[in-house]
This record gives C-alpha cells, sequence and structure tokens, in this order.
C-alpha cells in the first residue's frame, strides 16, 4: 500500500494544506484541482498521476497537532471524517503523528 507523508511543517494555513495535497496527490496534470473539501474527496480516490482510482492509500500525516492549531479544530475534524469513512468511494487510512 502506498504511503503519503503530509507534513504539517510545510503548510500554515488552509491554502497551504491544499497546495501540499495536490503536490502530493497528483502529477502532471495540466489544471489545477478545486482547493475545498469535495476535491479532497475526490483526489483521495486516486486517478490524478499519482495513484489509481480506488487503489488503497495510508495518509501519514505529520506534525498533527501544528496543523490543528493553524488550521483550526473544526477544519481538520472535516478532513479526518472525509478521510476515513469509505463511503467516498475511497480507501484512505490515516495516520496521526
Amino acid at each position: 500500500m502506498k504511503v503519503f507523508e503530509l507534513n504539517g511543517d510545510l503548510f500554515e494555513d488552509v491554502e497551504g494544506f491544499y497546495d501540499e495535497i495536490d503536490r502530493l496527490l497528483t502529477k502532471d496534470l495540466t489544471w489545477r484541482t478545486g482547493h475545498n473539501l469535495d476535491a479532497y474527496n475526490d483526489l483521495l480516490r486516486g486517478g490524478f498521476g499519482v495513484h489509481e482510482y480506488g487503489e488503497p492509500i495510508v495518509i501519514r500525516w505529520l506534525n498533527f497537532e501544528k496543523s490543528k492549531r493553524e488550521l483550526g479544530a473544526d477544519f481538520v475534524q472535516d478532513i479526518i471524517d472525509i478521510t476515513t469513512d469509505d463511503r467516498w468511494g475511497h480507501r484512505c487510512t490515516l495516520e496521526l503523528c
């Protein structure tokens, strides 16, 4: 299973979070992804040049507590809920470090 490390030291706000997710989960796109929760959900499903559509992945969120402070508990909880709920059509495991 592919492991993607989301390092909380590399972003300080929501826009930076989305930029980092784009860097991790997309490759060689000729268009910009949406920076919102729906687009995040789509990226988790795969098919954007890094992992195949529906391929199980692990997201290891490094420096999670820093991210939670900077992004806000509500936003972070939304991210956790989307990432771990398999009803959305993706198969993700989330590790908070």
